[in-house]
């Protein structure tokens, strides 16, 4: 997209790195994230982000994405949390070196216990040959995914521009392939606010979209056969569901096969309302067959245990039950 745009050109006959009519390289990420039918970018301002943040307003016309402003990144994070269970479609969460991703910690965590995908960006400068001293200086690190690692599915620090347009395509690919979950991408904040020098002409990958997960047909055979043969099956659902097709689907399979379903509580995955619907472990004593669907805790729902001194630990279900987990 970029390069057929006239922006960017070949380097040099001297063989001299190529530049792009002097813009500064953050022009080049705004460009790469418009690719990505990205609406909003979330960020509680910065000097570690303000290349970007520049390039957003006055380089992208401040639109796919608009610019917001929060007064805290946990907000602003939040915000794309449930700007995602809203609309089904990700949006940028903008901080500030480690200060900023520490504020945002908390929400991450939240995001990836819910399965949302926060395409999360921190500013940072390991190069201490361009980063001033004072606050640039203090809120560097050497590698600030690890302080939300645990808890996303993926990140990366792009070393230079084409690097960057291939990690944040892949970011916001690896995001929004089941279980959705936040990504990070850090910015160097030298290359955000220097004119662009690459040997060769900058591109933007194409985003291809995946496809989702699925399961081992055979074993989908397999699991389909117990189920229909069952004398008493019993589904428990936890994240189950991810649409309202999804959440037609269980009530779907469970009356096909008259099976009982038991809530852990998770996301919305079967209606309470439902005479199919089970609160509680009792229904699990009688079943000859169990499907989990994307449980948490597989192995606590088939066993009791109790959080005591000798902590005691009973099965829950018959020891002839099959147990099948998705």
């Amino acid at each position: 997209v970029a390069a057929e745009s006239g922006l960017f050109q070949e380097a040099g006959a001297d063989g001299s790195p190529g530049t792009v009519n002097g813009k500064p390289g953050s022009d080049f990420m705004v460009d790469v994230i418009k690719t990505l039918d990205i609406k909003y970018a979330i960020t509680n301002p910065a000097s570690s982000c303000r290349g970007i943040h520049e390039s957003f307003v006055s380089y992208g016309g401040n639109t796919m994405p608009e610019l917001l402003t929060a007064t805290h990144e946990e907000t602003a994070t939040a915000m794309g949390h449930g700007y995602f269970k809203v609309t089904g479609k990700p949006i940028i969460s903008l901080c500030h070196g480690t200060v900023g991703l520490q504020h945002a910690a908390m929400a991450v965590y939240n995001a990836w216990c819910d399965r949302v995908p926060v395409i999360m960006v921190v500013g940072n400068n390991t190069d201490a040959q361009t980063r001033v001293p004072g606050t640039p200086t203090l809120h560097t690190v050497q590698d600030p995914g690890s302080i939300v690692r645990d808890y996303t599915k993926w990140d990366d620090q792009p070393g230079s521009l084409q690097h960057y347009a291939e990690s944040m395509v892949r970011a916001y690919k690896i995001a929004m392939t089941p279980p959705f979950e936040p990504v990070l991408i850090s910015l160097e904040e030298h290359m955000q606010e220097h004119e662009i020098h690459s040997p060769r002409p900058l591109t933007i990958p194409r985003l291809t979209t995946p496809s989702f997960p699925a399961g081992d047909m055979n074993a989908v055979r397999e699991a389909a056969a117990l189920l229909a043969n069952a004398e008493f099956p019993v589904i428990v659902v936890d994240r189950a569901a991810r649409s309202q097709a999804g959440m037609e689907n269980v009530v779907a399979l469970a009356e096909s096969v008259n099976a009982l379903v038991v809530d852990r509580f998770g996301r919305m995955n079967m209606p309470n309302t439902h005479p199919l619907y089970q609160m509680g472990s009792a229904a699990l004593q009688r079943a000859d067959v169990v499907l989990g669907l994307e449980l948490t805790d597989f192995w606590g729902t088939v066993n009791n245990f109790t959080d005591n001194v000798a902590q005691n630990v009973s099965p829950n279900v018959s020891p002839d039950a099959k147990l099948i987990s998705i």
